[in-house]
């Protein structure tokens, strides 16, 4: 934070309008306590933000301000500087002039730094205000470790090439630890990325002639690395090393876990195999611990559908089911209901497949197919330990389904998954699954189905006037004149890789068992149960709740149709 004297400072924040006097006044008296600069104490007690400060120590220093969201950040330029020598003067080289560089500066103030960076540059400089987060933002994408990911799979490749190919793997068991071998240093870079870009997912697919490294983000694939096909063995022996898997089966499918600490972050790691034509593939879910679980309410469900949902798990007993494909949130959401529900008088017990977050205070097991711990095991065993809920990760057949509406019957509450596309056709997927319309009837509470949709990236966001077909899509399912909604989309910068999108949010429907509802499918009529509960769920589905979206500038007419399924029309 720059050195500006504290009464030009709080002045120029008030001439501007960023500050209030009275807030100020504060400020002062904070700083008088503490000792801290008063620039550090407005921005922690959010009086002012990080950019209000910056443009105004821009301006105190009559030094320009740049804005990193919409400028045009060329990697090869910052990288004149190494990623340690900008993140240890909060600096990035933005402009090359010839005969100096424009720098950005988080701190202008330093001249000393100034003077350091000079001489490491060679070059004269010319300082540019940029903010702390913006900095930290774009030294993450900047300095990336994808030249590293080619790197070290050439050094893999070259190691394999001067054993002729031939893969020790008493070697590789004993050098586990050895953190300068290539296909150790190869998987650390390729899990530093991973979790730097956001991704869910990493897939290490093997081709006829390469092997492919590629990363979910945001529900899309994005392939990271192509590199020699040999090297997929020695990578696969590793992987299955630190998942404690059978490194010389490669004819089964195979599935594991591992827990690595990256970039200050726990993560624990789904390792799931399985034999192609051209060797083993695998899959890797990424789960950040240290990220905790995410809260009902930001989740994207809207408010007064969330407080019917609070109100239905929070029911003495009964079954509330959460629905979708694979991928979707729904673990997530169901998660979020035990947040909620989980208290020191309740006991809640979960099986799980796999265990993805440790919650405290709750039992949670996981589903062990090898030595026959089911679904419908573990619940005839949950039901002599005296719970109040249960979580089931899935309903997957018939007899955990029985016993999941049984356990309901007899009190307890019962919150589960079930693959479907809509709320609306889940009672008669249980009616298909062979459980009762009475049992179904008198135990199913509710019913929410969700999907995820991307969100415009925030910085490249810009108005845009919708195709025909999309206009005649989203008019059909709001039902109303659109001709003066403010349609947006990302026109794709680098801060979004170029797509327009940045993260997701859930779109949710929920369907509330009715006594109208139960007494249709009680009677064991699919068909005409779906119907009755799609006129019952009206402006609340997952079309209308999409749109909704769209209008609000959050997503895209073109991300809605492609998620969720354009009924009827």
């Amino acid at each position: 934070m720059a050195v500006v004297k504290t009464e030009q400072l709080g002045t120029a924040l008030i001439k501007h309008g960023f500050l209030t006097q009275i807030k100020l006044n504060d400020a002062l008296a904070e700083q008088k306590r503490s000792g801290r600069m008063l620039g550090r104490v407005l921005i922690e007690n959010n009086y002012v933000s990080e950019e209000q400060m910056a443009r105004v120590i821009a301006e105190q220093q009559d030094l320009p301000f740049v804005d990193l969201r919409r400028f045009d950040v060329v990697p090869d330029i910052v990288k004149v500087l190494t990623e340690i020598q900008a993140r240890r003067f909060k600096a990035l080289i933005l402009e090359d002039r010839g005969d100096s560089y424009l720098v950005g500066l988080a701190d202008p103030s330093n001249l000393r730094a100034q003077d350091e960076l000079s001489a490491l540059v060679g070059r004269p400089l010319y300082v540019a205000v940029i903010t702390n987060d913006q900095f930290s933002k774009t030294a993450d994408r900047v300095y990336r470790k994808t030249e590293q990911l080619d790197e070290y799979a050439n050094e893999a490749r070259q190691e394999l090439e001067r054993d002729s190919g031939v893969v020790d793997l008493n070697q590789l068991k004993f050098s586990i630890d050895d953190v300068d071998a290539p296909v150790v240093k190869l998987l650390q870079t390729i899990f530093d990325e991973a979790v730097q870009m956001r991704a869910s997912d990493i897939h290490i697919e093997p081709e006829e002639k390469r092997l492919t490294v590629r990363f979910r983000i945001d529900g899309q694939l994005h392939e990271q690395v192509q590199t020699d096909l040999r090297i997929a063995s020695a990578l696969m022996v590793r992987l299955k090393l630190m998942a404690g898997l059978d490194i010389a089966e490669k004819r089964l499918p195979q599935d594991g876990g591992i827990s690595i600490r990256t970039s200050a972050k726990r993560v624990d790691v789904r390792l799931s195999t399985i034999p192609t034509l051209f060797g083993e593939s695998a899959v890797m879910r990424l789960l950040i611990q240290s990220q905790g679980l995410r809260e009902l309410e930001a989740s994207g469900m809207p408010p007064d559908m969330l407080i019917k949902f609070k109100k239905l798990i929070q029911s003495p007993h009964g079954i509330v089911l959460v629905t979708g494909p694979t991928g979707c949130g729904k673990t997530t959401t169901l998660y979020g209901a035990l947040e909620i529900l989980n208290q020191r008088s309740v006991k809640i017990v979960t099986v799980e497949d796999p265990v993805e977050y440790r919650i405290g205070g709750i039992n949670q097991v996981q589903v062990n197919e090898k030595i026959d711990l089911t679904f419908a095991r573990m619940l005839r065993s949950f039901l002599r330990q005296d719970p109040d809920i249960l979580l089931v990760g899935e309903i997957r057949d018939q007899e955990t389904a029985q016993i999941a509406a049984r356990a309901a019957m007899t009190g307890h509450m019962v919150l589960s998954t079930l693959h479907t596309n809509d709320a609306a056709s889940t009672p008669g997927r249980l009616l298909d699954m062979g459980i009762p319309g009475f049992l179904i009837a008198s135990t199913l509470l509710g019913v929410v189905s969700q999907r995820l949709l991307r969100v415009i990236c925030k910085d490249c966001a810009e108005p845009y006037t919708p195709s025909i077909d999309e206009m005649a899509w989203a008019t059909h399912h709001l039902g109303a004149d659109l001709s003066k909604t403010n349609f947006r989309k990302g026109a794709g910068c680098s801060r979004c890789n170029s797509t327009g999108f940045s993260g997701r949010v859930g779109v949710f429907e929920l369907l509330e068992m009715t006594n109208a509802l139960s007494t249709i499918i009680h009677k064991g009529d699919p068909v005409v149960f779906e119907s009755a509960a799609r006129k019952s769920l009206g402006t609340n589905s997952l079309e209308r709740n999409a749109l909704s979206l769209v209008a609000h500038g959050e997503t895209t007419i073109t991300e809605a149709m492609s998620v969720v399924a354009m009924a009827d029309f």
